[in-house]
């Protein structure tokens, strides 16, 4: 019955996302003729809060962040980071334009400005899109880009992992982020989430419980070897992440609950 109850509420979700993104991406994109830069993304961030009120009020993920005194607020107009968190969801994605006080960049694949709607509108937005098959080409597009936009205010987010990861588990952290950091003089910000409890990669279905979000301190990148800065960052998020969920992280032999039938 709970399966049952999860599937519908989370079919819910879907439709609640078409139905908001289509107005508000319209808007967006005939708005760019005349708007750019801070006013266009927040236009943009308005549907993503009704995303997450979606997956709280209809399949009951709620969520709750410490470490908010360790980004920069949004008087410090001027003020860089870097975001390196953890990506267990799409949730997250989601999330963090809603939760920051200032705009971000996202560094992502090209292909998502194919999706209707959405990508349209993410077009019109002032990120760093690559194409992952042109290693020398993307990076040099990250380090200029990401250079421009950090002077500007904008924070740019990476997610180290490159890829979602299941519950429990730990992706392959690569120093894209801090190469940037240190290239740029950047704080790197971590930050651990557990949002595969409510909606784990590959999947629509969501269900109700609690998502953790840890910030961790700003970590100087002055002077720092981009590698080992990045095997840092990774020793914090992954403590931080079997802090906040335990049962995702068993003692050896022993069977996580992500991996036990529900």
């Amino acid at each position: 019955m709970s399966q049952l109850l999860a599937l519908l509420r989370s079919l819910l979700f879907l439709v609640w996302m078409v139905i908001t993104v289509v107005p508000i991406a319209l808007s967006v994109v005939l708005a760019s003729i005349v708007l750019r830069g801070a006013p266009l993304y927040w236009m943009c961030i308005s549907w993503l809060r009704l995303v997450i009120w979606g997956a709280r009020w209809i399949c009951g993920v709620r969520y709750r962040v410490q470490g908010m005194d360790n980004v920069p607020t949004a008087s410090l107009s001027k003020a860089a980071v870097i975001l390196a968190p953890k990506h267990q969801s799409t949730w997250e994605t989601f999330a963090f334009p809603t939760l920051m006080p200032h705009p971000l960049a996202y560094v992502f694949k090209k292909e998502l400005l194919h999706i209707p709607f959405f990508g349209w509108a993410m077009g019109r937005l002032d990120m760093i899109h690559i194409d992952r098959s042109k290693r020398a080409e993307a990076w040099a597009k990250v380090a200029q880009q990401g250079a421009r936009l950090m002077a500007e205010g904008v924070w740019v987010i990476m997610f180290p992992e490159g890829t979602r990861t299941p519950r429990g588990s730990q992706g392959a952290y690569k120093s894209g982020a801090t190469r940037l950091a240190v290239t740029t003089g950047t704080p790197v910000v971590p930050i651990a989430v557990t949002s595969a409890r409510c909606w784990p990669r590959k999947s629509f279905l969501l269900r109700p419980g609690m998502i953790d979000i840890s910030i961790g301190p700003p970590i100087e990148s002055v002077g720092r070897d981009p590698e080992e800065l990045m095997r840092e960052i990774e020793r914090w998020i992954e403590a931080e992440m079997r802090r906040l969920d335990p049962e995702a992280y068993p003692a050896a032999g022993q069977p996580s609950a992500a991996a036990q039938p529900s």
